[in-house]
């Protein structure tokens, strides 16, 4: 059907090409017949509308042309079972490699995520860690000095009113 169509195609083109080539050659022709001023303009007004006239015909013929080319080569894989079953095994393979493709991409995004997921937690894991040691250092060395202070606080006052007692004693032994 495709075949079919280019050769509709090109017989349009020759035809409208003889269509061009026979309208300058009498252009041209009548361009040479006049003589006069007025002859030779009038030829030359004749001939730019004839060119006018032309462009507008060949564009639109042109295109369909380009169009009629297009669709025929769209068309032609899908003429025969063969050549759809070939298209098909094309298309199946580009299908299967974007998948996959798709696929690596997918994984490695997955991997990635999982690597700096882990990486994170062994960050703040550790983190928090030392942020517990030092906690434990801080409260371990204000227990330590509180301790201390509380046995001075007491022993203070203990070995002065023992101070006293052995004092007082000494006087009462003295006395007696």
């Amino acid at each position: 059907m495709a075949t079919q169509s280019s050769k509709d195609g090109s017989k349009a083109k020759a035809q409208a090409k003889h269509a061009t080539t026979h309208a300058r050659k009498s252009s041209s022709a009548t361009a040479e017949a006049g003589s006069s001023a007025s002859a030779k303009a009038a030829a030359s007004q004749k001939s730019q509308v004839q060119t006018v006239a032309e462009t507008a015909v060949d564009f639109p013929v042109g295109v369909v042309l380009s169009v009629s080319d297009r669709v025929g080569e769209l068309v032609e894989p899908w003429t025969s079972r063969g050549s759809a079953e070939k298209q098909l095994k094309v298309y199946r393979g580009q299908l299967r490699k974007t998948l996959k493709r798709t696929e690596r991409r997918g994984a490695t995004a997955r991997r990635k995520a999982t690597s700096e997921a882990r990486r994170t937690r062994n960050r703040v894991e550790r983190e928090a860690r030392r942020r517990q040691h030092t906690v434990e250092s801080t409260l371990k060395s204000s227990r330590s000095t509180a301790e201390r202070r509380v046995r001075a606080a007491i022993d203070l006052p203990t070995h002065r009113a023992q101070d006293l007692v052995s004092t007082v004693t000494d006087q009462f032994s003295s006395l007696r």
